[in-house]
Order: C-alpha cells, then structure tokens, then sequence
C-alpha cells in the first residue's frame, strides 16, 4: 500500500518540516559541514556515526523510499506497525537533526506507551482517526483525536501513545528532531530488563503485589 499525498496533505507535511527545520532549538547538534553521510560499517565509536569518505557518497546516499509501503501491523500484539526512517535505515541523515517514521494502525491498534529521549515528536496523520496522547512532569494528560492532514506535537521525552480510533485502518508520518531520537518502551523496559529490576521495587512503584509483578515479567521474558 503506497501513501498518497494528494490534497492537503503535502501542505501540512512542508509545514511539519519547515517548524522543525527553523526551530531554535535543535535534539541534534548542528553539522559543520554540508553532509556527513554515516558510514554504517565503522567500528570507530563516535556520538553518531562516522562520516563516510566524500568520494563515496551517491545520490543514493540522501533518498530513502521505505516510507512508501505500509508497515506490519500484525507483527506485533498490538495492531501497530512502524517504518523508521532513521539514520540507521537513511545513512545521509547523519548530523542532519532530522528524522522520520511511518506508522500503520489495524482498526483498534496501539502504539503502547513509550518516550523518545532525545526528540520532540511532530505526527501528521494521513488516513483515519488516531487518538494521541501525552503525559506531563505534573502527571497531566493532554489528548487529541487528530483527522487528516492535521497535526499533533510530542514535546521530548514525555511519555505518550496512540491509538486508532477510526473504523478502519490509519497511517500517520512522524518526524523528529532528531537523526535518532530513541525509543524507550515502558513496559518491556520495567517489565523485560536484563538483568531484571527486583520484583521488591516495582511491587513497592506500583503498589502490587510481588507475586502480580512476577507474573507480569514472565510475559516479558523477564
């Protein structure tokens, strides 16, 4: 399934770009130089990736077309599936600051709760309905259901979801600040850690029982 963007839809996306790109603050430091495609390969360890040798860099370098088709949603038990568009996959966002991702919903599908540590997040929705939602430092819920060719901003490192609330199946782009702004999903991160946090703590977090908590590792692995 290929997205269209017919409509309004590109106008809503070069917004999306253009607030990121002319914003002040930046997740990413800026680049001293006019690219830095990553060279995937090194072995050297740098905050990023290491600049591949400009002799060796393609047009191929800067495109990326994985955001064409839609994503699996069935390959997780959620009904959500995710296309990252991240330095990792699009090798010529190295140092660039930027970044994005699609997301395809099944009808009831969920993007379980989660944060980036290192991005604000900027959502345009292409196709159906998606409730998107984020909690603030002050444990305030801020909640939206957003239409297409409308947007929803994910200020850095707060915990947030989405669901698709629609009849049918959604899609929605989105973009970071970020080459890779990290994703830390909560509860395999509390739940699944290797090794594990004692059973003692999170029984004590969330007010359970130790022997709940213990049961909910074992669906994680943990």
């Amino acid at each position: 399934m290929a997205v269209s963007f017919t409509g309004t839809s590109p106008i809503y996306l070069i917004l999306s770009l253009t607030l990121f790109f002319l914003s002040p603050c930046h997740s990413d430091p800026d680049s001293l130089q006019d690219f830095c495609v990553a060279d995937l390969g090194s072995k050297l360890q740098v905050n990023g990736y290491p600049c591949k040798p400009a002799s060796a860099v393609t047009a191929e370098d800067f495109f990326f077309g994985g955001l064409a088709k839609a994503a699996n949603t069935s390959s997780t038990p959620f009904g959500a599936g995710v296309i990252f568009g991240t330095v990792m996959s699009f090798p010529g966002l190295n140092t660039l600051g930027l970044s994005m991702n699609r997301v395809d919903y099944a009808p009831g599908g969920v993007v379980i709760p989660h944060t980036h540590p290192r991005a604000t997040e900027l959502v345009l929705v292409l196709k159906g309905r998606v409730l998107i939602a984020f909690v603030s430092t002050s444990n305030v819920l801020y909640s939206k259901v957003v239409k297409p060719g409308e947007i929803f901003v994910i200020p850095t490192g707060l915990i947030h979801y989405q669901r698709n609330v629609g009849k049918g199946k959604a899609t929605a782009v989105a973009v970071f600040n970020s080459q890779n702004g990290g994703a830390a999903l909560l509860s395999p991160a509390l739940f699944g850690s290797k090794p594990s946090i004692p059973s003692e703590i999170l029984a004590r977090a969330f007010r359970i029982d130790e022997k709940l908590v213990n049961d909910i590792k074992s669906k994680f692995g943990g």
